[in-house]
């Protein structure tokens, strides 16, 4: 199978030192606000809601959101003021930042070749700044996005996790459905790319960046190399060494908490009819998926990890929950509603988790279908749910509302 490559931008597919970049972008744009807010504090508010990103942790607040919610109180500044200061600050003056940067020849043979070969391509760009800042980018790369057929160029406006959180590269492969095939990091930095991927479970070329050196553990790279071998690596590899392997608390964790922020980015937009159409008579509509989760989540999971962190090799019950759909009437319930409620449930279980120690993964139990088992199973079982359920999600929405599959 084709790979899917998860490209970084700067310093990947743009030259861009960010240590020039980034005091001359911060200069000009406090320069553009000075009407309104003094250049320091403006600088100070924006640094502010930039670690809000970072620090992010709710599915359901995009980065935007995030921002917004530290920076406005901070400045005082009127938000639809700012919003008109900030576009005519992306259109006018960003543009003219250009010249700090310069295309690669290398990576934009590597996009054409990818492309030829059938390769599906993702921009996973630490999404810090809105849209218009990145398409600009990949302009001034050569690799404009009306040119490329990108199937998600990772921004602000619609993602909820940054680098590098494993749960950022989970929330782009929720947002592709879990693809089946190979998915591999290409990215320039250690610790933002590499290993945040490999932190998933994805494998990652690393583009060798003379003076440092990689970790000697799972962390590790899965190939290092210039960007123009990476290809031939690719076409040369062998499948076993491409395959994702999501088989530690690390990779669980960041799977279960992209889940609801892959599935809040897939609802945002949607039409009343979208929630409950069935794509084929014998298949669920969208709100009897989130009502599944919900239910599922609810009643099975959080209850289940529960039972085994408080009892002593508990037995646990095996539970039907596909009949569930007809028997409580999940088409004529409220999907947003149920999103909001699994949402809910979800932190809940996630919290959980991020406080156990390495004994408590450990924990055994004896499961009426699967026998002995130990509660890391169960959490891996959890996981492999959520992918399978986010890939019926997003073959069901490219089918009832492809408009609002566009990322």
């Amino acid at each position: 199978m084709k790979p899917i490559l998860l490209l970084d931008l700067d310093d990947t597919l743009l030259q861009n030192n960010v240590n020039d970049f980034l005091p001359q972008y911060l200069g000009a744009f406090s320069k553009k606000a000075a009407a309104y807010l003094d250049p320091n504090q403006f600088i100070k508010s924006l640094l502010a809601g930039t670690q809000a990103m970072v620090d992010n942790r709710q599915p359901d607040c995009t980065l935007k959101e995030s921002f917004d919610a530290t920076f406005y109180p901070l400045t005082g500044v009127e938000v639809s003021s700012f919003e008109r200061l900030a576009e005519q600050f992306y259109a006018e003056i960003f543009p003219t930042l250009r010249g700090l940067t310069s295309p690669i020849p290398q990576a934009i043979q590597l996009v054409n070749d990818a492309l030829k070969r059938g390769y599906r391509l993702v921009v996973a760009t630490n999404p810090l700044f809105p849209r218009t800042a990145i398409l600009q980018r990949l302009a001034w790369a050569n690799l404009p996005a009306d040119k490329y057929p990108y199937e998600i160029i990772t921004s602000y406006e619609t993602f909820h996790f940054t680098k590098p959180e494993p749960a950022y590269y989970a929330e782009i492969l929720a947002r592709l459905g879990w693809p089946s095939e190979p998915v591999v990091v290409v990215g320039d930095d250690l610790e933002r790319d590499i290993y945040a991927g490999r932190r998933l479970g994805l494998p990652a070329y690393w583009i060798d960046q003379l003076g440092k050196t990689p970790a000697n553990n799972g962390d590790a790279p899965t190939k290092v190399g210039k960007i123009e071998d990476l290809i031939p690596w690719l076409e040369r590899a062998k499948p076993q060494a491409l395959q994702a392997q999501y088989t530690s608390p690390t990779a669980w964790l960041a799977i279960l908490r992209s889940t609801p922020a892959g599935l809040d980015g897939f609802c945002r937009g949607l039409e009343g009819f979208d929630w409950a159409t069935h794509p084929h008579p014998d298949e669920w509509s969208l709100t009897e998926v989130l009502c599944h989760l919900r239910d599922v989540d609810q009643e099975v999971n959080l209850p289940r990890l529960r039972k085994v962190l408080a009892e002593t090799n508990p037995f646990l019950p095996g539970e039907d929950t596909d009949r569930w759909a007809e028997v409580r009437k999940y088409c004529f319930q409220d999907g947003l509603q149920a999103i909001h409620q699994f949402i809910a449930t979800r932190g809940e279980l996630v919290s959980l988790l991020e406080s156990l120690t390495v004994a408590d993964w450990q924990r055994p139990a004896r499961h009426a279908i699967f026998g002995p088992t130990r509660l890391q199973e169960l959490v891996s079982i959890t996981a492999a749910h959520d992918r399978a359920h986010m890939g019926q999600v997003y073959k069901l929405l490219k089918q009832v509302a492809p408009s609002t599959m566009i990322q």
